[in-house]
């Protein structure tokens, strides 16, 4: 013998619903925001960088960092002290709630992204799964 569950919801007309504000989907550091524009200021035809998810390495998928002249109809902007980040539509939710850093060693520099949404990271931290 099955069980079936009806759901019912109700619906409320709400007057002056007060607005809070929403958590940005991706938080640029001081240290992001100075790179992403020392990287645009010899390209004024570029308005932001892009970031993007696709499939790669050993745990699935990997970020994509690009130079955008237009924003596209599904992305996202972040526009954080006079810097615009656009997030691609197949990477808005993997994205949610992860901060953009640059970090500098004597070795390297690059950009670094601390993923709250990550289950788990290849040993070279190049790939990741959620």
């Amino acid at each position: 013998m099955s069980a079936s569950m009806v759901a019912r919801a109700t619906v409320r007309a709400v007057s002056k619903r007060k607005i809070l504000a929403t958590r940005a989907a991706l938080t640029l550091t001081p240290s992001a925001v100075n790179r992403i524009r020392t990287l645009l200021e010899d390209k004024p035809e570029y308005i932001g960088l892009k970031v993007g998810v696709r499939t790669r390495g050993c745990n699935g998928m990997t970020y994509t960092l690009d130079f955008t002249k237009q924003k596209d109809k599904a992305d996202e902007e972040v526009l954080q002290d006079g810097v615009r980040v656009f997030i691609e539509k197949k990477a808005q939710l993997t994205l949610l709630g992860t901060e953009m850093d640059f970090v500098e060693t004597k070795l390297s520099s690059e950009f670094v992204f601390n993923n709250p949404n990550i289950k788990g990271t290849c040993g070279c931290g190049e790939s990741f799964n959620i």
